[in-house]
Formats: structure tokens, C-alpha cells, sequence
């Protein structure tokens, strides 16, 4: 069967969230008072002595973190437990931000305002580290006048139409599908099939690439797609799955549809 349209996941696929993740972390913490150090680890005495002897002002840092990864790990576990709360309706998108930002530095007390603020703060780091792999704008450009784009992303509309639009690779899409809008999530087929939907497509005419084996591309096969591991660490060991180890390996893929071939083509 032709494959006519690409699906993309987005996080750590086209964008390198886990370099922005940390790098935004390192300078925002470094900001509010917390030294780091070229390695992009504290060093030294502890997170809450130096935040301390700095005098950090209310709302700086204070869960005594040994490491900017060790405080990004914390960051990241919170985020999905409002995240689900928030995909929930126990709470509203800006309400999920505030109980992050009281849950990480330890104060239940801080206020809507204050919290708001350090999150900006935050974010404005964050963003400042966006950047798309290498390999992304020259395979979206290789792939264009052959086959249809568009994204499924497990997060909301409201994060990645701005990701993609300030990346500068929103016109590459036809539709953007979120599960914070759909009420479903990655890897259930309804997530999948809603997507197909949107570009009016069967699923087995549709590919959907993403860097996570089970969700993108278990998922994805289930579901009746033509299902691509972009596995960029190299990690192996899912035979049954199509990976792949860079995007340049996608158009060779995509032209010869290798789902009733040997699956791990690439490595």
C-alpha cells in the first residue's frame, strides 16, 4: 500500500526537547540565584546553602537539589502529575503551571501572581534554547512535494502551534492534533485514527514517525499505520518495530514501505 501522508510526533523527534529541557532549567535556576557550574551541575556546597547564602529572594529555589538535573528530574515528575490533573478537568492549564511551580520550590503559600512570574521567568529560558534537530528542515524539504504533514502530539494545541510557529515549520503541516483538545492520548488508535481523520486519509495510507517505541510506534501499528521508531540513541533492541537512527534514513523508507519487509532496516 502507497503511503501518502507523514504524521509527526514532535517532542525529541523534530524538536530537541531534552537539550531545551535542561538547558532552560541550568539558566533559569542560575538566575534565580543558584550557581552553576560550566558542566551545567551545581558545584559545591548544596543548592539550599547557596541559594541561602546568596539570600534568595521568596519564590527563589529551595528544595536543595544537588544537581540542575537532579532539580529537572523533580520538574518533569510534577509536570505530569498537573499535566493529568489538567487533562482531567481537575484543573485549568494556568492553574496546572501555578501548583508546578508551588510543588517544586516547597511553598504551598506562593501566590497566583508570584508563581505566574517565576513560571515566565522559567519559560523565557526555556524558549530560548528551542531549537529543531539538524536533520529535521532538510527531510521535511526532501519529503514535501511527495507526501502530506501533519503532527499528533500528546500535549495541546495552545504549546505546540507556538512551538512550531516560532521554530518557523508550522506552514510544513496541515493539521495539528493534540490530546489535551482530543480527550485521548498516544497510543490509543482513537488518537491516531483522529489524526488520519483530519487529513482525510485511511490509517494504512498514513506513517507516523515519533522517537518513543511503545507509544509512537506500537501505537502507531496497532492502529493500523505504518508505524517509524526514530530511535536517535541508537538503543536497539525492538526487532518487531521500523526504526530508524536519523531522518535522512526516512525518504528511502517511506519509498519502499518496508511494513511487510524486515522491520529494523536501519541498524
Amino acid at each position: 500500500m502507497v503511503i501518502r501522508a507523514v504524521l509527526w510526533d514532535i517532542d525529541d523527534t523534530l524538536f530537541d526537547y531534552a537539550r531545551a529541557d535542561l538547558a532552560g532549567m541550568r539558566d533559569h535556576l542560575a538566575a534565580e540565584g543558584l550557581a552553576v557550574g560550566p558542566s551545567g551541575d551545581p558545584s559545591g556546597s548544596s543548592a539550599g546553602d547557596r541559594a541561602a547564602d546568596a539570600g534568595a529572594a521568596p519564590g527563589g529555589l529551595s528544595g536543595g537539589f544537588g544537581s540542575v538535573a537532579e532539580a529537572l528530574r523533580r520538574w518533569q515528575e510534577l509536570t505530569v502529575v498537573h499535566w493529568r490533573r489538567f487533562e482531567a478537568g481537575g484543573v485549568d492549564f494556568q492553574e496546572q503551571r501555578r501548583e508546578r511551580v508551588r510543588d517544586f520550590l516547597g511553598r504551598e503559600d506562593l501566590g497566583a501572581a508570584e508563581a505566574d512570574a517565576w513560571f515566565g521567568r522559567y519559560l523565557a529560558h526555556y524558549e530560548a534554547a528551542w531549537e529543531l534537530f539538524p536533520d529535521s528542515v532538510p527531510v521535511l524539504d526532501l519529503l514535501a512535494g511527495d507526501y502530506r504533514h501533519a503532527v499528533l502530539s500528546n500535549s495541546s494545541i495552545h504549546n505546540q502551534e507556538r512551538k512550531l510557529r516560532v521554530l518557523g515549520v508550522r506552514d510544513r503541516f496541515e493539521a495539528v492534533v493534540c490530546a489535551a483538545e482530543l480527550g485521548y492520548a498516544k497510543p490509543a488508535a482513537e488518537a491516531f485514527h483522529a489524526a488520519c481523520t483530519a487529513l482525510g486519509l485511511p490509517p494504512h495510507e498514513v506513517a507516523y514517525v515519533g522517537d518513543q517505541p511503545d507509544i509512537d510506534a506500537r501505537g502507531a501499528v496497532e492502529a493500523g499505520l505504518l508505524g517509524i521508531w526514530l530511535d536517535r540513541a541508537g538503543t536497539g533492541g525492538r526487532p518487531e518495530l521500523t526504526r530508524i537512527t536519523d531522518l535522512h534514513q526516512l525518504p528511502p523508507l517511506l519509498g519502499g514501505d518496508t511494513r511487510f519487509g524486515a522491520p529494523d532496516t536501519f541498524g
